[in-house]
């Protein structure tokens, strides 16, 4: 007798036959064609995920201009001659440097018994690359030769600011604050046994004092241990002839102290 195959399962103990239906989940559904069948999609439900607070960097504004080199920026309490001079003539720590011709590091003997600092370089000092070698420089010479000393002979000659400010105007606060460096280092070098500061500018430098000439005139006052002593500036002698026989009595005191500091049992 011929079974059928149904027949054959179910004499087998093979009940129930599955049969994979057309909507089985591992098909893809079948579109409805009747608007009544529509299979309605739920839309998902966002979820709100609290993520850990991350402090973000804000970013800081950056200049475009480049920045200067300031003597502060650079070891200058360690520099030998060559190494300072190299340092000075390439400084762009402030503006003086953008109309100068070249830095006026300081010139004469490197063992000085004297330091004469004055203001900065003027239009001839800025194209010879030597402080004092205009008008001023010619009196200051004739002044020096009434003391027997000479510059370059016992003698060292620097400045404020070793740049030239614009029309030989007097230097400013900030562009001597960034020379200072170097002329510390100056005398450091130098090792001078007493220092003469011509002009207000090279008060201001060295002492720090913003008083008149007249007030500090023949006062002793010191810098790192050497005398100091505050006169007049050449080129305002040059203006103001009578004032000479006031900057001579600040030389002569100038080398009393000197001669003191030699000689103690000498009388002042």
């Amino acid at each position: 007798m011929s079974l059928s195959r149904e027949q054959m399962l179910a004499e087998m103990g093979i009940t129930p036959r599955w049969v994979l239906r057309e909507d089985s989940p591992l098909r893809p559904a079948a579109v409805p064609d009747q608007p009544d069948q529509c299979t309605v999609v739920a839309e998902p439900v966002p979820v709100s995920v609290s993520a850990p607070e991350v402090a973000v960097p804000v970013a800081m504004p950056v200049s475009r201009k480049a920045p200067q080199v300031s003597p502060s920026s650079v070891a200058v309490d360690g520099l030998d001659w060559p190494d300072l001079a190299h340092t000075v003539a390439n400084c762009r720590a402030c503006t003086l440097c953008e109309q100068r011709k070249q830095a006026v590091l300081g010139v004469g003997d490197l063992n000085p018994d004297w330091l004469f600092v004055g203001e900065g370089p003027g239009a001839d000092e800025d194209v010879k690359g030597e402080p004092f070698v205009g008008q001023a420089g010619k009196l200051l010479d004739a002044m020096l030769a009434s003391l027997d000393i000479a510059r370059g002979n016992k003698v060292y000659i620097a400045n404020a600011v070793k740049c030239r400010p614009p029309g030989n105007r007097t230097p400013e606060a900030g562009e001597m604050a960034s020379c200072r460096p170097y002329l510390e280092r100056q005398i450091a070098l130098l090792k001078p046994k007493i220092i003469v500061l011509l002009g207000k500018a090279a008060v201001h430098a060295v002492l720090g004092e913003d008083k008149s000439l007249a007030s500090l005139r023949g006062q002793p006052f010191e810098y790192g241990g050497v005398p100091v002593v505050v006169t007049y500036h050449p080129a305002y002698l040059l203006r103001n002839l009578p004032e000479k026989a006031k900057a001579w009595e600040d030389l002569l005191f100038a080398r009393r102290i000197l001669r003191q500091a030699a000689s103690p049992n000498l009388p002042f």
